[in-house]
């Protein structure tokens, strides 16, 4: 027994009152996997408000699951999560679709298990526990709830990709029902929790069967959809499939139970099922679709089939995340570092996430079911810049799909995606899905149709949205269509800069439509589209200084007039010192800009010192990196410690700001490793400083080669002396993506103290 525990048996015997935490069953640890074992669903689900908060949730699937399963503490919507730390009591089990904190919630399904009275209410079903009686990991969950009327009721939780498993042991309590929750009232925005739609669900009871079925077409981001592809007829399906006969059964409408009705349809809709007194265990599958029950039922049948025990689920599905999170081994590193190492790259492959079911999906951009693979929840803006960098390194066997995905969301809406959440929802600012096609086909993504690419990503550059001279398209603005490049009208083509006195967030548009007129350049070239690569390359490179101001020294929003609007205006969740360094694709022009390198160290150093630099939002995430640009690699060395240290560690407020799809992740354990995509379509990582003494990687493509990263004493030596790769030396702090996949063994002399290795600014 290691001397932690028996300290906890020695409290516990001092003071019967403390209780020793649960430890994972054994039987739950199969196949053994010690980068499992560090992951902790619970770091980044605390946080003082919801931008201060990682939010994510302790729930269990597999990798880019289709539906999350996670304990319901509250009922969620844009800006509250269905978890919550700080909760005393369970109200549920959710089959959950909301890809992140701000984004809303689509077709969930809850399983509220009861004993006693069934009860349809949120707040009257909801049962008191402790974190103490909770198990949380990747594959499996369980907690020990006090029932209302008496006894204890133990959860136990894993999952499929579309299908959630889940058992329940009855203890000492009064007869055991479960309730099976359709529809509910629903939070539409953020900013008033009374502002209710109440959507209109089924439900079908088949005591034969054993089957509790339904529909829920809630959709809490519609009021946000494009006008012209509205999903009319989207909806989230499910089909319960119970282990125990019925012994009896009804229908909850409107919080009123009508015993003995085996369907029903309309608002705040449930259906239940009571089992005999004698039964103590109940398990329910819960198959789910964005198709049809029928669906659902098929996906319950091939996913998690009768006869399949909650033991059988969860090894799946540890067996799915082992197979990825085995694949990086670091040495070094102290607890709380492996929590936050393997739990963020668990947190880097949950979106995007499958959307198709079995070589079909539904398209709610023209309402209709397709042949093919699809995924959805793309939060572009955020995952453009080390997320889908760390996809194509780890997950590149979903990569094409996911290419392929976004082109047919061209095809059948339009346009490609900016933030997808089942349908376009115009949220943040930039199509940055030009840069995630371009970087894929840099990489040697193949398996989609790179005309059609092409066309989107080309559309994306030179074609406006309706009413571009008209509309703001301010953020989650209400009843207009396709936001893509508002403002390319105004004054960008031919000035250079989208006008302040004509949209919103102005001068973060021109930066962003400047690097992805950048990366469409690299696609062109990459097709050998010699004058369309031209053409986008020289305004990728003119445009963002078309809105510097050389009397200020900072980027500033300009009106139609050329103007300067105020240092303030124009920004996307960053500020004019953020946005300074937002030339990723062009650092050499921005530091001459800035005077030349010195001038450029010292202006990051003001940034930097002065508290500007806000890592809780992206567009802050490569700026610690540029020193090494401009000469000063020892900087960047410091600076990215001193981020990790104050913005990531292993408790539920291990996240500073929200994860955002896996971004804020992907920059720790890009970082951690040594270096970073600053310019993700340049085929180039700028070194940083790894965190550890060593790192083992197998990459799974299979022209890659494995990489073993040494840097002993990293841990306390933050400082490069020198860098090998494969025993030639590298003197600059820049490496290829081919010398990545080359493998071999990328060796760092590690210091305390600033060396002259990439420095030659102060050399």
């Amino acid at each position: 027994m290691s001397g932690i525990r028996s300290l906890l048996h020695f409290l516990l015997l001092c003071d019967p009152s403390l209780k020793i935490p649960k430890e994972v069953p054994d039987a739950f640890r199969r196949p053994p996997s010690e980068a499992v074992d560090n992951v902790n669903p619970l770091i980044g689900n605390g946080g003082d408000s919801p931008n201060g908060s990682g939010g994510m949730i302790p729930s269990t699937a597999p990798p880019f699951a289709m539906t999350r399963w996670v304990a319901q503490t509250h009922e969620n919507y844009v800006s509250v999560t269905p978890y919550n730390y700080t909760a005393t009591t369970i109200h549920g089990f959710q089959g959950t679709h909301q890809p992140a904190i701000w984004m809303g919630e689509s077709g969930q399904v809850v399983i509220s298990p009861g004993a006693g009275q069934v009860q349809p209410r949120f707040d009257s079903r909801g049962m008191s526990f402790t974190h103490e009686d909770e198990v949380t990991t990747a594959s499996y969950y369980s907690v020990e709830m006090n029932a209302i009327e008496g006894g204890q009721i133990l959860a136990e939780q894993s999952a499929a990709s579309r299908v959630g498993h889940l058992r329940f042991t009855f203890t000492d309590t009064r007869q055991p029902y479960v309730l099976v929750e359709a529809t509910r009232a629903t939070v539409l925005g953020s900013s008033n929790p009374g502002n209710l739609t109440y959507p209109h669900g089924s439900i079908f009871i088949d005591p034969d069967a054993r089957e509790i079925s339904g529909s829920n077409p809630e959709r809490q981001d519609f009021i946000i959809a494009p006008i012209s592809t509205p999903a009319k007829h989207w909806s989230g399906y499910f089909c319960a499939r119970f282990n125990q006969p019925f012994v009896s059964w009804g229908v909850s409408k409107n919080n009123t139970l009508f015993d003995g009705h085996m369907s029903g349809s309309g608002t705040l809709l449930s259906g239940y099922a009571t089992f005999s007194p004698n039964v103590s265990e109940v398990s329910v599958r819960i198959g789910v679709s964005f198709i049809s029950i029928e669906q659902a039922r098929k996906n319950l049948e091939l996913e998690i089939p009768d006869g399949t025990t909650l033991e059988d689920t969860a090894m799946m599905t540890r067996m799915a995340w082992a197979e990825k999170l085995e694949r990086i081994k670091i040495k070094g590193a102290s607890k709380d570092q492996m929590q936050t190492f393997y739990t963020g790259f668990f947190h880097t492959l949950q979106y995007p996430y499958e959307q198709s079911e079995y070589g079909q999906y539904y398209s709610g951009y023209d309402d209709a079911v397709h042949q093919g693979v699809s995924y959805t929840g793309y939060s572009n803006w955020d995952t453009f810049r080390a997320e889908w960098a760390w996809l194509i390194l780890f997950a590149p066997e979903r990569v094409p799909d996911m290419v392929q995905s976004m082109l047919q969301d061209y095809r059948e809406g339009g346009w490609l995606p900016m933030w997808k959440n089942i349908i376009e929802t115009n949220i943040m600012v930039g199509t940055h899905a030009d840069s995630l096609i371009a970087e894929a086909v840099l990489k040697g993504m193949t398996g989609f149709d790179l005309e059609i690419a092409w066309e989107a990503v080309y559309k994306d550059a030179t074609t406006p949205p309706i009413n571009d001279t008209t509309i703001l398209y301010f953020d989650r603005q209400e009843n207009v269509d396709y936001e893509v490049r508002a403002g390319l009208t105004s004054a960008y083509e031919e000035k250079g800069w989208v006008a302040d006195d004509a949209h919103s967030e102005s001068a973060s548009r021109t930066l962003d439509y400047s690097y992805d007129d950048f990366a469409v350049s690299v696609l062109a070239d990459l097709l050998n589209k010699t004058d369309e690569a031209q053409f986008f390359r020289q305004r990728s490179l003119t445009h963002p200084f078309s809105i510097f101001n050389s009397l200020t020294g900072f980027m500033e929003a300009r009106n139609t007039s050329g103007a300067w609007a105020g240092p303030d205006n124009g920004w996307t969740e960053g500020d004019k010192w953020a946005y300074t360094f937002d030339v990723v694709h062009d650092v050499p022009a921005l530091i001459a800009y800035k005077g030349g390198n010195a001038t450029f160290v010292e202006f990051l150093d003001e940034h930097f010192d002065g508290g500007h630099n806000d890592h809780t939002n992206e567009p802050s995430h490569h700026i610690p990196y540029l020193y090494s640009l401009a000469g000063a690699a020892s900087k960047s060395q410091s600076r990215i410690r001193q981020i990790a240290h104050s913005n990531y560690n292993a408790s539920i407020n291990g996240l500073s700001g929200n994860e955002d799809c896996g971004q804020m992740s992907a920059w720790y354990l890009f970082s951690a490793l040594g270096f970073y995509p600053v310019n993700p379509v340049s085929g180039l990582y700028v070194v940083g400083t790894p965190f550890f003494d060593e790192a083992e990687i197998r990459f799974p493509l299979s022209n890659a080669t494995d990489l073993k990263i040494t840097s002993n004493g990293a841990p306390s030596k933050p400082y490069i002396n020198s860098f090998t790769i494969n025993g030639e030396d590298i003197p600059s702090p820049i490496i290829s993506h081919n010398q990545l996949l080359g493998g071999g063994t990328f060796e760092f002399i590690m210091s305390c103290s600033p060396q002259a290795w990439g420095s030659s600014t102060f050399g």
